[in-house]
């Protein structure tokens, strides 16, 4: 079995969000004042009492939704009330009992689940708290005072939970699992691509860009094996991002490429590359993530037997510093060639962990410097000593050399193309580190 699931539900803006941060130990969901601001389901692994967990943010339920967004809110917080062990239903100390909290509360006794009742916003802690007693009336058991501001009874909170738990013996680790971020311009269709693997409208799909806010992880496992797709906010030109909201959602989609293994780059195919696609591919390659192409809405294309030729040297040159990445396209609508995906994840995250001995490596370079001569400047020749593998994802190689500034761009490239030529390593950039005779080594 996975990690226990505790899912964290209520109506807007009663401190979820803020509750969710302080147990995951830093700010994961977007915390503002406007009620809806969390829109999607929103994943964080934490631990209490020697138990390891999984919590899930909801956004806030809205028992009579009139909107079509505030409709998509309470839908899914319905289905992470569907997966959890266990719900924490969060309510507002300061406000006291609502109509709209007496059916929350219903819907949670016909859920048949565990239900840990939590009083947030009780700032001042006291040993009686007249405000809780109301909360009573909800039919849910003994209320737990918190304040998800400051960290109060967040112990007793995690301790009531845990003793929901499914005993420790049947829960297992998880088996290793691929993150891949999917990343783009607003609506270039992530959250559809994201729908479309998991057959089930996880996040929330509208024609109006900047629907997804948050960085959204969903897990998924086939024949290929376990992967955690992180669908994210569309990265926005700067000039545009004039939202604090936005701006948080930004950062969002920059961490969600700092802890993802592979990123899925996707493009528009009525578009072809656009200038922020561009911006998107380059902070994917900075990061040294290993990368796919996915070249989206394949099926809104007139086409012809040269169109996809014609558009796959458009890409490769307008991302010309990626040219080690495959490309794709596929229709996240109609599901054409979105099997496809799985493999090249599969394919480049392994590439991005390639190691290659020393050995290898430097007969490599002997055989590449023999064809093309290192250059010279003013009588002095480039000499390379021997070069090393120090790392992983991406592939970082140290070559050790009697004069740095020799060693110019062009011929870098050149031994970075006769490595991949030997070795392949295709989908993920390659870092190469120089050092100069009497550096010391790293």
């Amino acid at each position: 079995m996975p990690k226990p699931v505790i899912a964290i539900v209520g109506r807007p803006n009663v401190g979820k969000s803020m509750l969710f941060n302080k147990i995951a130990g830093r700010r994961l969901s977007i915390v503002e004042d406007t009620p809806g601001v969390t829109r999607d389901r929103l994943y964080a692994d934490s631990d209490w009492a020697g138990r390891e967990f999984t919590m899930i943010d909801t956004g806030g339920i809205e028992p009579k939704a009139d909107s079509e967004m505030l409709a998509f809110m309470r839908t899914q917080a319905e289905i992470a009330i569907d997966t959890a062990d266990v719900i924490v239903f969060v309510t507002d100390g300061r406000t006291g009992v609502t109509a709209a909290d007496q059916e929350v509360a219903n819907m949670l006794l016909r859920s048949r689940k565990p239900v840990v009742l939590a009083v947030n916003k009780l700032d001042t802690p006291a040993a009686v708290i007249p405000e809780l007693y109301e909360f009573y009336s909800l039919g849910l058991g003994d209320p737990i005072a918190v304040s998800a501001l400051h960290g109060h009874g967040t112990g007793d909170l995690l301790q009531e939970c845990v003793a929901h738990f499914p005993p420790a013996e049947e829960c297992e680790d998880d088996e290793e699992t691929v993150k891949v971020a999917i990343m783009g311009k607003p609506n270039v269709g992530k959250s559809s691509l994201v729908n479309r693997i998991l057959g089930e409208q996880r996040v929330i799909v509208s024609d109006m860009a900047g629907t997804t806010r948050d960085a959204v992880d969903s897990l998924f496992e086939n024949e290929q094996g376990r992967f955690m797709f992180i669908d994210t906010a569309g990265i926005r030109k700067k000039s545009r991002v004039d939202d604090r909201i936005e701006k948080f959602s930004v950062m969002r989609a920059e961490m969600a490429v700092e802890r993802a293994d592979v990123c899925l780059i996707m493009i528009d195919a009525r578009d072809g590359v656009t200038e922020q696609d561009t911006k998107v591919a380059g902070l994917v390659h900075e990061a040294g993530k290993a990368s796919v192409i996915v070249v989206n809405k394949w099926d809104l294309v007139d086409k012809d037997t040269h169109t996809m030729d014609k558009l796959r040297k458009d890409v490769m040159r307008d991302l010309s510093f990626m040219s080690y990445a495959p490309i794709v396209f596929i229709s996240a609508l109609t599901g054409q060639r979105v099997d496809r995906l799985f493999e090249l994840i599969k394919y480049v995250n392994d590439q991005a962990a390639t190691r290659i001995s020393t050995g290898m490596l430097n007969n490599v370079l002997a055989d590449a410097t023999a064809r093309v001569q290192p250059p010279t400047d003013r009588g002095r020749r480039l000499k390379i000593y021997y070069m090393t593998q120090t790392g992983v994802r991406p592939p970082n190689f140290v070559v050790f050399v009697n004069s740095a500034e020799l060693f110019h761009f062009s011929y870098r490239r050149y031994l970075e193309n006769q490595i991949r030529s030997v070795f392949g390593l295709e989908g993920t950039p390659i870092r190469m580190v120089v050092r100069q005779k009497g550096d010391k080594e790293p």
